[in-house]
């Protein structure tokens, strides 16, 4: 079989180099390009079947470079990368076109696992790749991080922000899920109207309705007028419905009223009234196990659940911790008028392996209460609430080093994913984003069983 062209477009030679090495190394056909501008000149000759591109290059950027394709070569996949990993230029790349993000630097195995992925995408969908277009974008800020679970998180908003699909975001208690709605919403046509977000779980069920559907005066001991409720109030823009799971069986029937007729009956109200109000619902709770124990409505489920996003837990991008540390810091600082003070490795030690039960919500009242209690340029371990003695010599309180819970952790997430998927090499590769030689090495190192 004839092997796949790429085409390169970097302006950093090293990583040109590298990349073209590795990439004809593994059996494609590469050019390698120091511009934008270059490998356009040179495309209609090559004729690629998958386009690498740089952001920031001299002249033409890598976005220019990606809305010309998609007008003009729509059939080509394209993988953008960049230094920058935040939501921002992950929606703008999924949003303009492109086939796959990556981050820099770049890591070898996760671009090897990502371009085999798009060419066997492209063998399998020759002619159904979608014409999607540029449209700028202005993102709500807030979601950080590199580690490929966020960042599929990223990629994920991108995809849905230019559909008014419903979308429920799963994940635990305070890893951002409004963050990820916010962002859905700002990154979408409906971005100038209104976000309006309630959590279920905050509002007493006898007072749930009133509050999302309105009330006409006299409805109730108290109604003294009539008041518009938050689906009015979204009509046109989109309504985050949080803690989904925490509403009642009857609040349940009338929220699928509205998702099927677009409409809702104010309390004590006779006429409907209608709404043009995006959904998006987040919850923490299982909820196909709430439906088979007959605490969740299924069919509501079925109409909730069009697109599932879901929110790693901070344990599980535990390498996303110093980023986060640095940007809470710097944003507490901020609001305080006060320059963020340095953070010692140990200190940064011990925040990247707490357990985070509460995740960014949790890390974020660590780090502004260690801003309040700092006294001197640097945080010490006192500032975060931990034990100096039992983290003197990099060691937890549970008495393994640092190295010690990286390698369990490692261990116990490879040998996981090695029985999800019944110990099938290749699968389990394509999951951790790692190539099979790497894989390998890890299998022998720990000594995993394979089934």
């Amino acid at each position: 079989m004839k092997p796949a062209r790429l085409l390169v477009a970097e302006d950093e030679k090293s990583l040109r180099e590298t990349l073209r090495a590795h990439l004809t190394e593994l059996g494609y056909e590469v050019l390698a390009t120091e511009s934008a501008t270059a490998a356009m000149n040179q495309i209609q000759e090559f004729d690629p079947d998958l386009v690498l591109s740089d952001v920031q290059m001299p002249g033409m950027s890598g976005f220019e470079f990606l809305a010309y394709l998609r007008e003009h070569r729509p059939q080509t996949d394209v993988i953008i990368f960049t230094g920058h990993a935040d939501v921002g230029g992950a929606i703008k790349a999924m949003k303009s076109g492109a086939t796959d993000y990556l981050i820099k630097p770049l890591d070898l195995d996760e671009a090897e696992g990502v371009i085999e992925r798009c060419l066997a995408k492209r063998q399998c969908m020759k002619d159904s790749e979608p014409d999607l277009r540029i449209a700028d974008v202005d993102p709500a800020h807030g979601l950080v991080g590199r580690h490929s679970s966020i960042v599929q998180v990223y990629k994920a908003i991108g995809a849905v922000s230019e559909t008014d699909a419903t979308v429920l975001i799963h994940g635990e208690t305070g890893t951002g899920k409004e963050l990820v709605a916010q962002a859905i919403h700002n990154a979408s046509p409906r971005g100038g109207a209104p976000f309006v977000g309630v959590n279920c779980a905050a509002v007493p069920s006898e007072l749930l309705e009133s509050e999302l559907f309105g009330h006409v005066k006299g409805a109730f001991t108290g109604a003294a007028a009539d008041r518009r409720g938050k689906f009015e109030i979204a009509s046109g823009g989109t309504l985050f419905l949080d803690e989904i799971g925490d509403t009642t069986a009857e609040f349940q029937a009338k929220l699928l009223r509205v998702l099927q007729e677009n409409e809702f009956y104010p309390v004590g109200g006779d006429r409907p009234r209608k709404t043009d109000a995006r959904i998006i619902t987040a919850t923490h709770r299982p909820l196909q196990r709430m439906v088979e124990a007959g605490t969740f409505r299924q069919d509501l489920l079925y109409r909730l659940q069009v697109i599932v996003i879901p929110v790693p837990p901070l344990r599980h991008r535990r390498s996303d911790i110093p980023l986060l540390v640095r940007y809470l810091l710097a944003r507490a600082a901020a609001k305080a008028g006060k320059t963020p003070p340095v953070v010692p490795q140990v200190v940064m030690d011990d925040l990247m392996w707490r357990d985070w039960p509460g995740n960014v919500r949790e890390l974020e009242n660590v780090i502004t209460r260690a801003l309040v209690m700092s006294r001197g340029p640097a945080l010490t371990l006192a500032d975060i609430g931990a034990d100096e003695e039992s983290a003197s010599e990099g060691r937890r309180p549970d008495g393994l080093s640092l190295s010690e819970v990286r390698s369990s952790i490692e261990r116990e997430h490879v040998q996981r994913v090695l029985e999800e998927t019944g110990g099938n090499k290749s699968e389990a590769a394509r999951v951790l984003q790692i190539s099979r030689p790497t894989l390998n090495r890890i299998i022998q190192d720990h000594r995993l069983a394979v089934s």
